[in-house]
């Protein structure tokens, strides 16, 4: 049966779905731009209503793509489907816009796909942003078996045996082109008479499982599937969705589900099913652990390690300093009580100081431990008589508290653990490749971002003799000084160097552990991504401070302080306060999260800025000016308030208005 009343005038349709990731379907269309020299052909985006901004980019920089605005988030399979249906291509390409494509990449599959009339799908050797081969470039049929062998690790534990390993086809070269069971969504080529066979993508999916169906489908309608990995992608993952999310695994094996009970006998997808299941409910508890193990490892290992230590502490001095050796400090409530209030205290200050925040860094945590003991020391001095013991158990637990805080997060930085920086090892040294115009133009992004660059050195693309002054290099002679400079990142401009040469050399030097980004031609956005299991690092012109953990932290405790003492001493500020019954309202709406005492001035328009998501707030940046202001001088009085923010602004703003009369 016939689905699309068409004319084949085009060779090639690209489709892309688009939700809230404008910077990387930026990146994606550039390189798709590229890839398409030469080819008839027409690329689609289905954007499912997203509030990034993708939608003012998508006009201003990519006239030529053809875009499908809906109103909601249809799914991915819905929204596919809307623009396969009036495109007019021979051949329909589904491309993730968290993707970079070779220039020669269309070309390369076209001209399998046109000398293969038995291919109905294709699919392409996908590496992750650290030039890293992903397995799923190539999948097997997820059987009972297969997922079985997948949900309980076998799959990783033999990752090349015929038997445990189909899921990814482990035991496959990755650089051999084969038949394979199962294409990724991320790059799907079909033959569109295929298409009109098998049917379009399951919109019962609404995210996950419609690349396995519709590739299921494509091998019953009597058409092959393949892995061509003679072209390649960058696929940086995840952007749109956390794969360790609970939501995640129960959305992804949900899918599992939909497909077994479609495709499967109704035995095997009874077992199927009870399979699937199991797996959600196991790999959501593993998940829920992971997120908590990782929010509380660092405190808990502090409480461990500081109340074991003070414990011994209090026992050794009060035994033989106190008692004598004969006795010891009472167990309640020195060892019951007062050492886990320390404790607490001590955890606090380091939490609001920045001690827990990633990566952890040692001053932050020692300096949160010398204000806790101040703290401390503060109730010592309230505390009845029987509660007074030795002050040198205070200087012992703050010596201890900061020695071992700074133990265990040297031991991190020593085991290169993710979580952990120390000293220089903060500061990002970049390298930027690329002719003159681009790299001042990235080494100037770079500055004005947030992450402060400790070094940025210039290298030419080509590997020529004559080399620029004031560049380090050429793009032959980056290992060298990838060790001389103590490089951390790299970061290529696209407008000086292939796709195809930016892939290679990630390849090529990922053994070196560097992190690597890509600078689209006139763009404000640089991005890259660290591992398989990250989200794409973006760098561009930073108006988040507002919303960086620290602020939020300390702009939340600010609107609790200001909020709690004035309801406390409201009776001694009402004497110097501006409307103070309106104040000690204020104070209620603020201390139960409703407001904040400072948020973004009110506008009627859309500014376009996307500025970080904040409580409303009593008062505002315009709220201090005595002349009225237009939208677009709030927007810039919006934009500089998030890219600047300090608690020292909201004080002063909220001091100002207060005592206004």
């Amino acid at each position: 049966m016939r689905i699309f009343a068409v004319l084949k005038d085009m060779k090639l349709s690209v489709v892309i779905v688009n939700y809230n990731v404008e910077h990387f379907l930026e990146q994606c269309l550039y390189s798709v731009r590229r890839a398409m020299q030469g080819i008839e052909g027409e690329v689609f985006v289905v954007d499912n209503n997203s509030v990034d901004g993708s939608l003012k980019m998508l006009a201003a920089k990519f006239p030529e793509v053809k875009v499908i605005a809906n109103k909601d988030n249809v799914g991915f399979a819905k929204a596919n489907n809307q623009a396969i249906r009036i495109s007019t291509g021979e051949y329909v390409l589904l491309l993730n816009p968290d993707t970079v494509v070779e220039d020669d990449t269309f070309s390369k599959c076209i001209a399998f796909m046109d000398s293969h009339p038995d291919a109905g799908g294709l699919g392409v050797k996908m590496v992750d942003g650290k030039g890293q081969f992903l397995p799923e470039s190539k999948r097997g049929l997820p059987t009972p078996m297969t997922a079985f062998y997948k949900i309980f690790g076998l799959s990783k534990l033999f990752p090349h045996s015929k038997r445990f390993s189909k899921y990814h086809l482990g035991y496959l070269p990755e650089n051999e082109v084969n038949e394979v069971d199962i294409l990724a969504g991320a790059y799907m080529l079909m033959r569109r008479e295929t298409l009109d066979k098998c049917g379009l993508l399951d919109e019962t999916f609404f995210m996950y499982g419609e690349d396995i169906d519709l590739s299921y489908r494509i091998t019953l309608a009597g058409y092959k599937n393949y892995y061509f990995p003679e072209t390649r992608i960058i696929h940086y993952k995840g952007e749109s969705t956390k794969k360790t999310s609970v939501n995640y695994v129960l959305v992804f094996y949900k899918a599992m589900e939909i497909f077994a009970k479609k495709h499967f006998g109704q035995k095997r997808a009874r077992l199927f099913s009870f399979f699937i299941n199991f797996a959600i409910y196991f790999r959501a508890f593993l998940a829920l652990m992971s997120q908590f193990l990782g929010k509380v490892y660092m405190p808990l290992t502090d409480v461990v390690l500081g109340y074991s230590g003070l414990a011994a502490i209090s026992y050794i001095w009060g035994h033989y300093m106190i008692y004598d050796g004969v006795g010891s400090y009472p167990i309640t409530p020195l060892f019951t009580i007062i050492l886990p209030i320390y404790i607490l205290i001590w955890l606090a200050t380091a939490y609001f100081t920045g001690g827990y925040d990633k990566p952890y860094r040692i001053p932050q945590a020692a300096g949160g431990v010398m204000i806790g003991s101040v703290l401390i020391l503060m109730l010592y001095a309230l505390l009845p008589e029987s509660l007074h013991f030795s002050r040198i158990l205070i200087l012992f637990g703050t010596v201890w508290m900061a020695l071992q805080m700074t133990l265990s997060r040297t031991l991190g930085y020593i085991l290169k653990l993710s979580d952990f920086q120390y000293g220089k090892n903060a500061k990002k040294r970049f390298l930027v490749i690329g002719n003159f115009d681009e790299t001042q133009r990235v080494g100037q992004l770079l500055k004005s971002t947030s992450i402060k660059p400790d070094f940025i050195g210039l290298v030419a693309p080509n590997s020529g003799k004559d080399i620029p002054e004031h560049y380090l290099g050429n793009i032959a002679q980056v290992p060298d000084i990838i060790g001389i400079y103590k490089i951390t990142e790299i970061i290529f401009c696209s407008k000086d160097i292939t796709h195809q040469e930016i892939i290679d050399k990630m390849v090529e030097w990922h053994a070196s552990n560097l992190d690597y980004k890509i600078a689209p031609v006139d763009t404000l956005s640089i991005i890259g991504s660290n591992s398989i299991n990250t989200r794409g690092d973006l760098y561009t012109v930073d108006i988040r401070t507002i919303n960086t953990v620290p602020n939020r932290r300390k702009k939340r405790l600010f609107d609790f302080s200001i909020s709690f003492f004035g309801i406390v001493f409201w009776i001694f500020m009402a004497w110097f306060i501006k409307n103070p019954v309106k104040f000690l309202g204020n104070c209620f709406k603020v201390l139960f999260r409703k407001y904040s005492w400072v948020g973004y001035c009110p506008t009627e328009a859309n500014d376009g800025q996307r500025l970080p998501e904040i409580k409303k707030g009593i008062y505002n940046p315009a709220s201090i000016v005595s002349s009225e202001l237009d939208d677009e001088a709030k927007s810039r009085l919006n934009v500089m308030y998030a890219r600047d923010y300090t608690v020292l602004k909201d004080f002063n703003i909220l001091f100002r208005m207060l005592m206004k009369r």
